[in-house]
């Protein structure tokens, strides 16, 4: 058993600084650049970014808003979903997509995942469908891509919307498809601590559609189709701005090597032999490791044994979206057998690209001494 001093430095669960310090320079060129410009709000760095990402993507449009949440919420409007409507959801992503559905007055139908990735099961998605069904929100969940295709199909046949929630999935792709590209509409986080991150809050929503983004960009500025002239709504305030359409167009044409970074040191800690953990599929494109997470019936156990050799832990997530207090409905978490499961078990590794191998090492040595 190695031993751990004092004195040793905690392996972060990420750590932003060493992110930013590695794009220092260009970083700040980009910030002067905007303020050189005096232009900070749906400006030029914007439009440019939003063409970018879209190509990037493979999508046909990119619409640029303040968060992923937000994104999530426009999307939903963009389709005319509100009051009445109901949205097949996931019930163990966090609550952002619930967020959005509360904000629109929709209605949250929870359908359970599919144990070996933590995805939505189309099966029962499909068993979720009512005549109140008007959209499919998939959530790509830890760098994982869900299954696309059935859930496409299956949003076809039902005349529904298809939105891919892409907010931990930057990079994911499946048959050449990338993350982004498959849905109507599919919204993405920049949030920092993203396989794409900015320096502050960011989102994006690509779409098929000229329409759709034709409106998604009256959504996003308080429904106006003239300068203050509102036509459209209920809307928002809510633009992404220059200084972080700037930093992003800086950081893209890294994602493909950070994401590569990702998954060799997923590779190196699923690697490692142990009955004690079930570790997740780290192979195949449709894989970019934005969390790496484990499971095990004995997680604090386990979370008390990393935390002594200084090792950073967390839970993604520990409350299912239908026991939130806002919500309060646990009796629905007995159709949820998988997702319950999951949330008693789940624990959240450090994995980001700045990791040095040092560090990687000292996690898959914690990891090979385990025993629960």
């Amino acid at each position: 058993m190695n031993s751990v001093t004092a004195t040793e430095e905690v392996v972060p669960l990420n750590d932003l600084r060493r992110h930013a310090d590695a794009l220092a320079e260009p970083i700040h060129a980009a910030t002067m650049r905007v303020i050189r410009s005096g232009w900070f709000v749906l400006g030029p760095e914007l439009e440019a970014f939003e063409r970018e990402f879209a190509a990037y993507c493979g999508a046909n449009h990119g619409v640029g808003v303040a968060n992923g949440t937000e994104a999530i919420e426009l999307a939903l409007r963009a389709f005319d979903i509100g009051p009445g409507d109901e949205v097949v959801v996931a019930a163990n992503a966090g609550m952002y997509s619930t967020t959005a559905l509360l904000a629109i007055g929709s209605t949250p139908i929870y359908a359970d995942v599919r144990e070996h990735d933590l995805t939505l099961d189309p099966e029962a998605v499909r068993h979720a469908i009512s005549p109140r069904t008007r959209a499919i929100i998939a959530t790509h969940l830890y760098g994982r891509l869900a299954d696309v295709v059935a859930l496409r199909a299956i949003a076809d046949s039902h005349g529904l919307a298809f939105i891919e929630d892409c907010a931990q999935a930057h990079g994911c792709s499946r048959d050449g498809v990338r993350a982004g590209a498959w849905g109507d509409a599919a919204t993405f986080s920049f949030y920092p601590t993203k396989n794409l991150g900015a320096c502050g809050d960011a989102g994006l929503v690509t779409c098929r559609s000229a329409d759709t983004a034709a409106r998604l960009r009256r959504l996003r500025q308080y429904g106006w189709g003239d300068k203050y002239v509102v036509v459209d709504g209920p809307a928002r305030n809510s633009r992404l701005d220059e200084m972080q359409a700037a930093i992003l167009r800086e950081k893209l044409p890294h994602l493909e090597g950070w994401n590569a970074r990702r998954r060799k040191i997923a590779a190196m800690y699923a690697a490692v032999e142990t009955t004690a953990l079930r570790y997740p599929d780290v192979s195949g494109a449709d894989y970019v490791a934005h969390l790496f997470v484990v499971r095990t019936s004995h997680r604090d156990a386990l979370r008390r044994h990393l935390s002594a050799r200084r090792i950073a832990s967390d839970v993604h997530y520990p409350v299912l979206d239908n026991e939130q207090p806002r919500v309060d409905r646990r009796d629905l978490s007995a159709g949820l057998p998988q997702s319950v499961r999951a949330a008693a078990e789940i624990l959240t590794l450090p994995c980001f690209p700045e990791m040095t191998d040092a560090e990687v090492g000292r996690v898959c040595d914690a990891l090979r001494e385990w025993r629960s």
